[in-house]
């Protein structure tokens, strides 16, 4: 029996190869840019299944790639001629106890999931800001959401992950159990084993918050960032946020325009009251008060699988009128039809985030600086516009960043979950975790000598 036929006979889930029916959907990424002709794709439906592709794919010789939601676009979730563990078809299950308020969430399972379950019970966990992603990915990566004001980082909810790392083991990780795994895989992410349980921690939500967007046409961006570094100056309270997104050009409607998401953990007449000032410059309205569990569903529109994606991340320390309006001018130049030039940031009020140390878990950018992201997206493979869209997004960063007081540090100093090209390096790796680097290589010694697990802001054993 060869060692395919010995890996089928024991395994529970699915195994395709590029025969197989279904084959191409499953290689599908959200960026279409990502997807990989892998030689095995192994949908697992336990701990036993996942060691059992393991040991495969170490006795093949096979690399080895992690899909839990399939969102990042630098092909993280990918391996040309290799084999994925995917986690997302079976392992996608959440289970909540409201009187510990306690979620279980499978590897695969992705934001929407848990905001429908804890919503059920009147609670929430801190999630992402667009409901496709996988929550495990975006959990181990950091996880800034609407919530982090008020309740830290998803990642700062976890109380306990389930773990195989490379040589086959199931562990536990928890404060008390395998305490350094714990801290590593914190920031981490899958440098250290497939996760296929996190127990979180969640937390009282009203049924009800006030977001939606607000839509400025150009003449008014210079008011609107006028008004946002006022408010940012001012410090928002924890039940406050808001994402700005210049000319994402993803529909006629929106060109040449900043579209403001505003939240408010409230009512609708207290969240309007918060932006009134916002409100005052009558852009087109579509907020409202809405169900908690839409909110991380707004940007799903805009944020649709199957384009070619460039994606590069940065940070920037203190919002910036003229920032803004010099990337607006950027972007309103570059962006066309067949390439669409945007600009996100990402304002949630960091206090909370701050009160954790930077050496507390492997993630360690607590720090005042907020999330930015410079993105491109175009419809078909092509080089040129590929070279394009990626000098495109190098010219927004500069803007940004070149108005810092560390330019380099802005650049380089990136949330894990937005550094989007050049993730597989063990390089990058170690500018990202900074001083936690170094802990990083003696933990990935002990667990993974091997680099099995090298798909995601790689860390080289000590």
């Amino acid at each position: 029996m060869s060692p395919l036929d010995e890996l089928r006979a024991a395994f529970k889930g699915d195994i395709l190869t590029e025969d197989a029916l279904g084959y191409d959907e499953a290689i599908a990424r959200w960026a279409a840019n990502a997807e990989r002709r892998a030689k095995y794709i192994c949908f697992v439906k336990g701990t036993d299944d996942v060691a059992l592709a393991l040991k495969f794919a170490r006795t093949s010789g096979l690399k080895l790639a992690i899909r839990g939601g399939g969102n990042d676009p630098g092909g993280s979730s990918s391996q040309e001629g290799g084999l994925i563990i995917d986690l997302s078809r079976y392992l996608n299950v959440v289970r909540v106890d409201p009187q510990t308020k306690l979620a279980y969430v499978s590897g695969g399972a992705r934001g929407r999931d848990i905001d429908l379950a804890a919503g059920e019970f009147g609670l929430a966990a801190v999630c992402g800001t667009v409901n496709r992603v996988g929550f495990t990915g975006l959990s181990l990566g950091g996880g800034f959401g609407w919530l982090s004001a008020e309740h830290g980082l998803s990642l700062d909810n976890i109380v306990q992950i389930t773990l195989v790392i490379a040589d086959g083991s199931v562990l536990t990780a928890s404060s008390t159990e395998n305490t350094d795994l714990f801290w590593a895989v914190r920031g981490a992410g899958s440098n250290f084993g497939v996760c296929t349980e996190l127990v979180v921690r969640l937390h009282d939500q009203r049924p009800t918050v006030y977001s939606g967007f607000l839509t400025y046409p150009a003449s008014l961006v210079g008011s609107v960032a006028e008004l946002t570094e006022a408010w940012w100056k001012s410090g928002p309270s924890s039940k406050e946020g808001m994402i700005q997104m210049l000319n994402r050009g993803t529909a006629p409607d929106y060109k040449d325009s900043l579209q403001v998401i505003p939240f408010y953990n409230g009512s609708e007449a207290e969240g309007r009251e918060v932006f009134k000032a916002f409100l005052d410059l009558k852009p087109d309205d579509a907020t409202y008060e809405m169900p908690y569990h839409d909110l991380n569903s707004i940007e799903n529109e805009g944020t649709k699988p199957g384009l070619q994606i460039c994606m590069i991340g940065m940070s920037e320390l203190q919002y910036s009128a003229s920032v803004i309006k010099e990337a607006f001018a950027a972007i309103s130049a570059s962006s066309t039809p067949d390439l669409r030039v945007y600009m996100n940031f990402e304002l949630f009020p960091r206090d909370k985030i701050c009160e954790v140390a930077p050496d507390a878990c492997a993630f360690n950018l607590r720090w005042r600086a907020f999330n930015v992201l410079a993105l491109a997206d175009w419809d078909s493979p092509s080089e040129e516009q590929d070279k394009k869209a990626n000098a495109h997004c190098k010219t927004l960063v500069d803007i940004v960043t070149n108005s810092e007081p560390n330019p380099k540090d802005a650049k380089e100093r990136v949330y894990g979950n937005y550094v989007g090209r050049g993730v597989c390096s063990t390089k990058r790796g170690e500018r990202i975790f900074g001083d936690n680097y170094p802990r990083l290589q003696e933990i990935k010694k002990k667990y993974d000598p091997d680099m099995v697990f090298s798909k995601w802001l790689t860390i080289g054993p000590a």
